[in-house]
């Protein structure tokens, strides 16, 4: 197993795999005689696992179940509707309540806003950083490329297509003198 040592780094990077059991056993085996072996990454493991069985005592599903309700569940089949304003009073009133009165509503309700706050945050420092019109700039290339398009002016267009028009009503009225 002199081999397959492994350095402070890669077991710390591994120690919440190795916590949760989800390393292959020849990982899991490395990572055990490593800690063994080194006094440090001992500590850092005996403090991950300390922290995680606080948390172990206090059983996560017991809470949650208490609040998935059919209230509940409605809720985040309407949670999108609600965030883009697609839903009518009533049903924006009854989302309301049941994310007051629920806090894995709330929970989610707030994760949504503040996804939508960042995706924003995002848009608009990219929007920032890109200081030019980009289709201004994509119309004249495309004019650029197609030369044997002839582009008039539309006062020289309309010019021409009232003096045609002027000089068919000119020629209409002097045949029908003629006649």
């Amino acid at each position: 197993m002199a081999n397959h040592q492994l350095s402070c780094e890669q077991v710390v990077a591994l120690l919440n795999f190795y916590v949760e059991e989800k390393l292959s056993s020849k990982l899991s085996e490395y990572v055990k005689e490593h800690l063994q072996n080194c006094p440090s990454c001992m500590n850092k493991y005996l403090q991950l696992k300390n922290m995680l069985n606080k948390y172990v005592k206090i059983d996560n599903n017991e809470i949650e179940n208490q609040y998935i309700t059919k209230q509940y569940e409605d809720f985040k089949l309407n949670l999108s509707a609600y965030i883009d304003n697609e839903l009518n009073d009533f049903e924006n009133i009854k989302i309301k309540k049941i994310a007051i009165s629920n806090p894995l509503a709330r929970q989610d309700l707030e994760n949504i806003y503040t996804f939508k706050k960042m995706l924003l945050s995002s848009y608009e420092k990219t929007k920032n950083d890109l200081k030019s019109d980009f289709s201004k700039n994509i119309i004249f290339q495309i004019h650029q490329n197609n030369p044997e398009e002839k582009h008039f002016d539309p006062f020289i267009k309309l010019s021409i297509i009232f003096s045609i028009m002027i000089t068919g009503i000119i020629t209409g009225i002097v045949v029908l003198l003629y006649l």
